[in-house]
């Protein structure tokens, strides 16, 4: 077997030697260069199947000056950018260069010799969008976790398969649809969006396939669908599991047939749209588990894509604060800053309500600020909005028994004492609600419920 090289670009030579000791192998000759400069040159002199590079350099050169740099001078030289510092426009821009993948500098040693491997393949023909890098929502983030959503994005948005994003409520999924828009061959036509939650079958269908006029009592004139609104441009559902039964079933013939038959027409009109899709939910489980179809969800997730909570990236926080603050300020007709005091509180709060309920806590505390500057003291958050990392119902590691206990007792509280709901929201009947409540201990009645102790 041949041997095969691989050059670690990096001005930081402690950092880059690490590197090289975690990727040395059988049959593999590892080197180090600590001069972004000359990379391109050793690379011309003496063949070298992967480059590694940091994506920012002190001497103001960067990661995507080396991709653009070697493949224009060995266009077969796979290279590798690895960031600790940054963005969407990034990773799109490096991964549109040429960049065989763009990773972040986490530490994370499995994961890049993984990554180098796949690299050290034989390559395969991987196709070059046509259409240039635009400006996209502002997605904000260094986190690992970020890095990760914004390769995953650059990755996805050049074609036009569907897109299905998972995210708790508040992470951001439909700034990744937009995202996705943004940076794809879309670009220039429409993008509509539609939330699912809460609509009857019959205005959904409505929404979405258009109607003639007489197809139901208050149909009075034809409609346009959104289908056919957005042709050729992009249709985000979002919250696309709270869909009937039925209606799931008309959008996944809809996007087999890539037709969509208003209500009361005759004739089916051809669309062609890029769907993306998001629903509350870390995995497949969390999605079927809600009723959805499953063959409706491996049509939406030709790519899955999965927007990380905020306590998931708690380092990303202070850009977050920095720019919800900065906009709260132009709002508000007046300057006022966060200390780091107040950041550092901040960020050991477990947000529930993820981005949205950070950027609202910011516009209350700017809004509401009497000096330029906001301390730790001055936040004062509603109960149960958010709670710290060590308040968790199992910090303390308890038994099973204890748990379902205390989640018990926070339902029927929850639910000041409903047993109907209480079952229904715990997904039991009324009958095994009793069996539990005697068999846990638990009241279900009057005043000693409020009583109880959840923990």
């Amino acid at each position: 077997m041949s041997t095969q090289t691989v050059l670690i670009v990096d001005d930081d030579r402690e950092a880059a030697l690490v590197i090289s000791h975690a990727l040395a192998a059988p049959n593999r000759e590892v080197r180090v260069l600590t001069s972004a400069e000359d990379v391109v040159a050793q690379a011309a002199v003496s063949p070298v199947d992967l480059v590694i590079t940091e994506a920012v350099f002190a001497s103001g050169v960067s990661g995507l000056d080396i991709v653009r740099a070697c493949k224009a001078a060995v266009p077969v030289t796979r290279v590798l950018v690895v960031s600790g510092n940054g963005s969407l426009d990034d990773a799109v821009d490096a991964l549109r260069a040429g960049a065989f993948d763009y990773l972040a500098k986490s530490g994370d040693v499995d994961t890049l010799r993984a990554t180098v491997e796949r690299a050290l393949r034989p390559p395969t023909s991987r196709p070059t969008p046509a259409h240039g890098p635009t400006r996209a929502p502002t997605m904000i983030g260094r986190s690992p976790s970020m890095l990760q959503l914004y390769k995953q994005v650059s990755q996805a948005a050049p074609g036009s398969a569907p897109v299905l994003i998972l995210g708790e409520s508040g992470t951001g999924k439909e700034l990744v649809a937009r995202a996705l828009h943004a940076h794809g061959p879309r670009v220039d036509r429409p993008f509509l969006s539609l939330n699912c939650a809460g609509m009857t079958d019959l205005h959904l269908e409505s929404a979405l396939f258009g109607h003639v006029r007489g197809a139901f009592p208050t149909a009075v004139n034809d409609r346009v669908g959104l289908f056919e609104a957005a042709r050729t441009g992009t249709l985000f559902l979002d919250n696309i599991t709270e869909m009937s039964a039925a209606m799931q079933a008309q959008l996944l013939r809809v996007l087999q047939e890539r037709e969509v038959r208003p209500m009361g027409g005759q004739e089916a009109v051809g669309v062609d749209v890029r769907v993306l899709a998001a629903a509350c939910g870390d995995a497949e489980a969390d999605v079927t588990a809600h009723g959805f179809r499953l063959d409706l969800f491996f049509r939406l997730a030709v790519f899955l894509i999965r927007v990380p909570p905020l306590r998931e990236r708690r380092q990303d926080i202070p850009l977050l604060v920095e720019h919800f603050s900065g906009a709260a300020s132009a709002r508000a007709g007046r300057m006022v800053t966060i200390s780091n005091g107040a950041i550092a509180r901040l960020r050991q709060l477990d947000w529930p309500g993820n981005v949205r309920e950070l950027e609202n806590v910011i516009e209350r505390l700017v809004a509401s600020a009497r000096h330029p500057v906001i301390e730790a003291a001055d936040i004062v958050l509603d109960a149960g909005a958010s709670t710290s990392p060590g308040t968790h119902p199992f910090s303390d590691m308890p038994t099973l028994d204890e748990l379902e206990r205390r989640y018990l007792v926070y339902a029927l509280q929850r639910f000041a004492g409903n047993r109907t709901r209480t079952a229904a929201a715990l997904g039991i009947d009324r009958r095994t609600l009793y069996r539990m409540s005697a068999r846990l201990g638990v009241p279900i009645t009057g005043a000693e419920i409020h009583g109880a102790n959840v923990g």
